[in-house]
């Protein structure tokens, strides 16, 4: 087994464990880990069985499995970056809403 594999197995296990435990401690909810859940569980099959990554990389043309693993990671965390994007904005819209009639409400209280 040669040092990458070793080093994405490790952290992959690792990755795992931290996000269970901050679930266990109510600290993540259960939507938002299972994702890195899953990565974590695709890094750590990609680590024990190379030649997944391997035929991907042939058939998508990469030099090597190493470039096709980093540039799916990339890919997987930028689509991960835009979807949290898109629930901050909906967040946003929503704090916004609810100061609105907050402020309201607050205005209609003061004038009784």
């Amino acid at each position: 087994m040669d040092t990458l594999r070793i080093c994405l197995l490790l952290i992959s296990i690792l990755t795992c464990f931290f996000v269970l435990r901050k679930i266990r401690k109510s600290q993540m909810r259960i939507e938002d880990s299972i994702f890195w859940i899953l990565l974590s569980g695709g890094l750590i099959i990609i680590s024990i069985f190379p030649q997944i990554p391997a035929f991907f990389s042939r058939i998508l043309g990469f030099i090597s499995p190493s470039n096709f693993i980093f540039i799916a990671i990339i890919f997987l965390l930028i689509l991960k970056v835009f979807m949290m994007s898109i629930h901050l904005s909906q967040l946003e819209n929503k704090l916004h809403s609810l100061a609105q009639k907050y402020a309201v409400d607050h205005a209609k209280s003061k004038e009784k």
